[in-house]
């Protein structure tokens, strides 16, 4: 096999990963990016469930190395390695576009979430924790985010609801997203552990401002967990 792909896979995640300080970073939308202001909307989890990013990008990086340095020629990591790079290769400009349009940084993560599931599918059973459990909380971890700015895009352009019924469709969308790809797969309990850490910040950030929201985040966490669990025996 040629190891060019798996070289592709370290650049493309090194990019991915050096984006994290972008200029100016990221903290979020900026309330006055959409025509409604968006402050403290209720389909955003608490701001320190963001810091899994950290163990994605450490988890993603030690993946590419290992894949790069010990199984640069293994065919049964090939599968995965394109559709991951076109993952995270467009994702390294995921901030600079999210700091101009919240619209195109929605579409762009879609498409990351996209290949990040297709990577995940073509995984090998082998080298589990260097292969697919990271993969795993990164596809976990983008199935939240892109429901997040599905709610974030209907409720800041005013589409019919206001912010409370847009973070409940957004939170059945990324239930119903995530129990279909813990059915499908059968196989990844990473995926849903990093559902669940994303559903527990949006019971956190909701307890009391508005706990109809938490309240279905949690049903969403026992629905998940259960599956989860499934999914790790």
């Amino acid at each position: 096999m040629d190891p060019i792909k798996a070289v592709f896979v370290f650049v493309a995640t090194l990019f991915f990963v050096i984006s994290a300080v972008y200029p100016g970073g990221f903290t979020g939308f900026e309330p006055d990016q959409f025509p409604v202001p968006q402050d403290n909307p209720p389909v955003q989890p608490a701001g320190y469930a963001f810091a899994i990013w950290g163990l994605i990008y450490v988890w993603l990086t030690v993946s590419a190395v290992f894949g790069m340095v010990k199984r640069g020629t293994d065919p049964v990591w090939e599968p995965a390695r394109l559709p991951l790079i076109l993952s995270v290769g467009p994702g390294a400009a995921w901030i600079g576009v999210a700091q101009m349009s919240p619209l195109w940084a929605s579409v762009l993560l879609w498409w990351m979430l996209a290949m990040a599931l297709w990577a995940l599918a073509r995984t090998p059973f082998v080298d589990r924790w260097w292969y697919q459990a990271p993969l795993a909380v990164y596809a976990g971890w983008l199935t939240a985010a892109s429901w997040v700015s599905v709610g974030l895009l209907g409720a800041g352009y005013g589409l019919v609801f206001g912010e409370v019924i847009w973070a409940l469709i957004a939170l059945a969308g990324a239930l119903v997203t995530g129990a279909l790809v813990l059915l499908w797969l059968d196989r990844a309990p990473e995926y849903g552990a990093a559902l669940l850490w994303a559903l527990v910040g949006v019971v956190v950030a909701n307890l009391l401002a508005v706990p109809v929201v938490s309240i279905a985040a949690i049903a969403g966490i026992l629905l998940i967990g259960l599956m989860t669990v499934r999914a790790a025996t």
